[in-house]
C-alpha cells in the first residue's frame, strides 16, 4: 500500500455506526497500518514515523502536571467513539477521564476527552484539519491541539460548539501556545520544537 488513507467497507448489520465499529475491532489491519472511523467510512493510514515520538514525548511531559484531577494524558491506542458524528479516532495524544478505561470494551465514548492532540503525516494531514477538527468541536472535545509536521506549526482550538469550535491560535514550532481558559487540562503553555534531519 502507498503512504495515503485506503477505505475499507463495513459489513452490514443495523445501526450502521455500530456494524462499522464491530468491522473496525475484528478486521485485520496490515502492520504498519492503523485504523479509524471517519466520516462514516473506515479509513487505514500508516502509523507514525520514529521521529515523532519526540514530540509526543514533548507534549504529554508538559501537559500531565496540569491535567484535571481525575483524568489522564496518555498515547495507548484506544478507538474514542462520537455515535453522532459516525466517527471513531485514535489521537495520538489525549487526556480523558480516568474511570473511562474501567471497561473490558475495546473503544472509548468520546465525551471522556478533554484534550486531544493530532500529528499530522502525509496521509491524513486533510483528515487531521478538515474532518477531525470541525468534528471534535461539534463532539463537545474542549482542546484539541493540532501539530502541523509539515508546515511545522502548532494550532489550538477550543471553545466547542454545534458549528465546531469557535477559536484558535497558531504558532510556529518553538512558539508558546498560551491556554485559553477554561481549559480542563490547564497546561500554562506548550512549546513544541522541531525535529532536525526529519525529512
Amino acid at each position: 500500500m502507498l503512504e495515503r488513507p485506503a477505505t475499507i467497507e463495513a459489513s452490514d448489520g443495523p445501526p450502521p455506526f455500530e456494524a462499522m465499529c464491530q468491522t473496525l475491532l475484528t478486521m485485520e489491519v496490515p502492520d504498519g497500518y492503523r485504523a479509524e472511523i471517519v466520516g462514516g467510512n473506515i479509513v487505514m493510514s500508516p502509523w507514525s514515523r520514529g521521529f515523532y515520538l519526540p514530540v509526543m514525548r514533548s507534549i504529554r511531559t508538559q501537559l500531565e502536571p496540569h491535567a484535571r484531577q481525575g483524568h489522564i494524558v496518555d498515547h495507548a491506542p484506544f478507538p474514542f467513539t462520537f455515535p453522532s458524528e459516525e466517527r471513531a479516532y485514535g489521537p495520538d495524544i489525549y487526556a480523558a477521564e480516568a474511570t473511562a478505561f474501567q471497561t473490558n470494551a475495546q473503544r472509548i465514548d468520546g465525551e471522556a476527552l478533554s484534550f486531544v492532540c493530532e500529528l499530522t503525516s502525509p496521509s491524513t494531514r486533510l483528515v487531521d484539519w478538515q474532518d477531525k477538527a470541525p468534528a471534535y468541536g461539534r463532539a463537545g472535545v474542549p482542546v484539541y491541539l493540532l501539530i502541523d509536521m509539515e508546515n511545522e506549526t502548532a494550532t489550538v482550538f477550543w471553545g466547542p460548539s454545534e458549528k465546531g469550535y469557535l477559536s484558535r491560535t497558531t504558532v510556529p514550532f518553538g512558539g508558546k501556545l498560551e491556554d485559553p481558559r477554561p481549559l480542563r487540562v490547564r497546561a500554562r503553555h506548550v512549546v513544541v520544537q522541531g525535529v532536525p534531519g526529519a525529512d
